[in-house]
């Protein structure tokens, strides 16, 4: 497919823009989707706000729509399949991916096929959230997988329950038969117990990490950090288990962070070595070279989420589903950014 399409295109400086842009051509292993529903990210704004060298490139992650065409190689999807996924968004190394865009290259494997029963709207949520829990909870963590559950309960903390990546993170948890203890604001109690947590502590008490850890009789080995900033570290350190003796507890964040205790094992995924190629972003030191292991690993989870979504054992964060197409996509980034969503995952039809 050839001719030009309406995307929002990182300007620098902090700024994004809707702009004229080609129709992106498929690559081996890709497909072109024409999406239906966009979902909003963190990683979004802060790509158009804080790192640098992206001018040029499509913003955004998350989308569900259509499959339109397949590059060579592609066996798993074809057009006319609707699918939803996460699309790399500020890629440095190709500039026509990320899924804020008329058009869309999407990584074969790195998608689901949406199940009847589930919109457009609600499957667009999952992208970045079913990666991140991939790699954090089970291929950094090494928790038992949903479809090998633990045969003996034990705990897992996640630590910013109420997020998008933190409601699957709960649910995909106890799929799992562990103990799940969550964070979050107290108004999100209710939410996130509902989601099948067996504990709910408010992140903002000068005691929760102590409180955790009491909870849990000093026997939580595993935590699993959904925010990465402030001082989330320190109240996973908080709430660990001080037996590090016989076994080290481990620790795993979405993005680097500063872990106040040595004798823990602290692990840190990036999400965009899901792709299976190399990742340039100026706040890691060096680029990334492709990593096969995580590309399969991706494979593996998304079809096995896959399943567990059509069969109905989680559901999606709650989608603020808005119109506006792609200029209410740049309003909801700056309602991001301005920390005003919480609980919810904005959604725009497209």
């Amino acid at each position: 497919m050839s001719g030009t399409m309406k995307a929002i295109k990182i300007q620098g400086e902090g700024k994004a823009a809707i702009v004229d842009a080609p129709i992106p051509k498929v690559r081996p292993g890709t497909a072109l989707v024409k999406p239906v529903a966009l979902a909003l990210n963190p990683t979004d704004w802060k790509h158009i706000a804080f790192v640098g060298g992206t001018e040029g490139c499509t913003s955004g992650c998350d989308y569900a729509g259509v499959v339109q065409d397949v590059g060579s190689g592609v066996t798993t999807i074809k057009k006319g399949d609707r699918i939803a996924g996460w699309s790399h968004g500020g890629n440095q190394n190709n500039k026509e991916d990320g899924s804020f865009a008329e058009y869309l290259i999407a990584r074969e494997g790195i998608e689901l096929k949406i199940p009847e029963g589930v919109s457009f709207e609600e499957a667009a949520t999952l992208g970045v959230g079913i990666s991140t829990i991939g790699q954090g909870l089970y291929q950094s963590l090494k928790l038992p997988l949903p479809s090998k559950p633990a045969s003996e309960r034990f705990p897992v903390l996640v630590y910013g329950g109420s997020t998008a990546t933190g409601a699957l993170a709960v649910q995909f948890a106890k799929l799992s038969g562990l103990e799940v203890i969550a964070t979050c604001s107290p108004h999100n109690f209710d939410k996130v117990k509902s989601l099948g947590a067996d504990a709910v502590f408010d992140y903002g008490s000068a005691t929760v990490g102590a409180d955790i850890r009491k909870h849990t009789g000093n026997k939580l080995y595993h935590a699993f950090d959904c925010i990465a900033e402030g001082n989330s570290a320190q109240i996973c350190a908080d709430a660990l288990s001080s037996d590090s003796g016989a076994k080290k507890p481990v620790y795993s964040a979405l993005l680097y962070i500063e872990l106040p205790r040595k004798d823990v094992e602290a692990k840190y995924t990036l999400g965009y070595t899901i792709f299976g190629e190399e990742v340039v972003k100026p706040f890691i030191p060096k680029p990334l070279p492709a990593n096969r292991e995580d590309y399969e690993f991706g494979c593996m989870f998304w079809q096995l989420s896959e399943k567990l979504l059509a069969e109905g054992k989680f559901s999606v964060h709650t989608p603020d589903i808005r119109g506006g197409g792609l200029q209410g996509v740049l309003e909801g980034l700056e309602e991001m950014k301005a920390g005003k969503v919480s609980g919810k995952k904005l959604v725009y039809k497209l």
